[in-house]
């Protein structure tokens, strides 16, 4: 985490920084406090795109979207404020890395009572976000925070209404399909209008990937093409995934959508592992723990009144991965021209159809 620069303000709304966790394409995310003492993630929109009336309105659409998913297994929408002069919204601030992070630089594959759990968790999470009407269509490892207490599926960004799922499906005003190369489903990767479904597929995607370390469909070293043509027309490669979960997977995987199961279905098949504590090996729970006490020794005070380098935590690497997904990598969203979208509410596509009226803030959670 970085400290406030001169230019960055010291609050927003009700909510005193503490730093600078990322930037993305579309703003920036920094780590702040309620009064009350609420850890939370604020992400504030580029003064550039704020001045923009049709940004400002997609802005507001996606935070509305985003602020009706529930569940347990999410980042919920906290607060926000789309009038104000710098557009941000508050999200809950989930004190772990993402799952890319765990698999590659903290402990590895995870073992397969761990992934079952996953499994669940993260059906329970897409039935969320389906019961709210939306599609994810960025479930990727990046996107998935590992807490103490279970996973969090985060960055509704560019999911869209399904009654809006008409006309051209799911693609951008200049036709290029968005989506994570190596997490996308097959219909995805074709341009075709995508449902809930598609998320079932991502979902198999992320299983095998903290199974075996590497996306199923190959990285993006192999060319972007010859990887999207993988996740349309080849098998997967699931060479490295415990035999009690790869039937599991290899059903998310179905290149016809109808053949896959719900996630309500999966959630049936994972509910007794799901029950079971801990979820985790004890090494990677020892250093959840750790990490979520260091964040509780962060001083509002000191901290944003911006100080020296030195007063940053000690280990850089432990930025929360919300921010880390911005940055540009095999699992980066991607369109025909390679650009890059930020999970800032808002990175959706023009022309999004309003799902209802635009909010501007919410009484105080």
């Amino acid at each position: 985490m970085n400290l406030l620069s001169p230019d960055d303000p010291r609050a927003l709304g009700p909510y005193r920084l503490l730093g600078v966790l990322g930037e993305g394409g579309m703003g920036r995310v920094y780590l702040a406090r309620s009064e009350g003492g609420r850890t939370v993630a604020v992400k504030v929109v580029r003064p550039e795109f704020a001045g923009q009336d049709d940004f400002r309105q997609r802005f507001a659409r996606e935070v509305d979207a985003a602020r009706r998913v529930g569940g347990d297994w999410t980042a919920p929408v906290l607060d926000f404020d789309t009038s104000a002069a710098t557009p941000w919204v508050a999200t809950g601030y989930v004190p772990g890395p993402d799952l890319r992070t765990v698999v590659i630089d903290d402990y590895g594959p995870l073992p397969e009572h761990s992934l079952l759990v996953l499994a669940n968790r993260l059906a329970l999470a897409l039935g969320a976000v389906h019961d709210a009407g939306l599609v994810h269509r960025d479930l990727k490892p990046s996107n998935v925070l590992v807490a103490v207490d279970g996973p969090r599926v985060i960055d509704f960004g560019i999911a869209r209404a399904l009654h809006a799922a008409s006309g051209n499906g799911f693609r951008t005003s200049t036709g290029a399909v968005i989506g994570s190369p190596g997490f996308m489903s097959p219909e995805q990767v074709r341009g075709l209008g995508v449902g809930p479904q598609s998320d079932v597929f991502s979902l198999g995607t992320v299983l095998a990937y903290a199974a075996t370390g590497r996306p199923p469909f190959g990285s993006h070293s192999i060319g972007l093409h010859a990887q999207l043509f993988r996740v349309a027309e080849e098998e997967p490669d699931l060479e490295g995934v415990p035999e009690g979960v790869l039937g599991l997977v290899r059903q998310c995987l179905e290149k016809d959508p109808g053949k896959r199961p719900t996630p309500m279905e999966l959630v049936a098949r994972t509910t007794a592992a799901g029950q079971a504590r801990p979820w985790l090996p004890g090494e990677l729970l020892d250093q959840l723990g750790r990490r979520a006490a260091r964040l509780l020794d962060l001083d509002p005070q000191g901290y944003a009144s911006g100080g020296s380098a030195d007063e940053q935590p000690e280990e850089p690497s432990e930025v929360p991965p919300e921010a880390r997904a911005d940055t540009r990598r095999q699992d980066t969203p991607v369109d025909a021209h390679e650009e890059v979208r930020s999970g800032v509410p808002g990175d959706a596509p023009a022309g999004t159809p309003a799902p209802g009226g635009l909010p501007t803030r919410p009484s105080h959670p």
